[in-house]
């Protein structure tokens, strides 16, 4: 069992646990985007998982995989391998406005 953030229940930030209030916690934390990144090209093993976020200690992968699972937006497949579900790819959609802005921000402080 994880601690993994889900809305409706206290979280960082929030007592309430709104959902965005539990969404920026489950990605805020600790290589959490790193491993969200990483699994956005499909099906990859724990250990080619660990290659690609070079850094990761085993503990924390494991930990951030565990709730991804918990939260849905990772799965495992008969293979054990971990890939994004159709909702956690769906983050990248909602991701885009965020990178356009920040993409601005870069810019306005050139």
């Amino acid at each position: 069992m994880t601690k993994a953030p889900l809305p409706g229940k206290p979280v960082r930030g929030s007592s309430t646990g709104r959902p965005l209030m539990a969404a920026l916690d489950l990605f805020g934390r600790r290589w959490m985007l790193r491993v969200v990144w990483e699994l956005r090209n499909g099906p990859i093993g724990f250990r080619a998982l660990m290659v690609e976020c070079a850094g990761v200690s085993a503990a924390v992968l494991r930990e951030r995989l565990l709730e991804l699972l918990d939260a849905n937006v990772a799965t495992q497949n008969a293979e054990r391998q971990y890939y994004l579900t159709p909702f956690g790819l769906s983050l990248f959609e909602a991701l885009t406005p965020l990178e356009n802005w920040s993409r601005q921000w870069a810019k306005s402080l050139k």
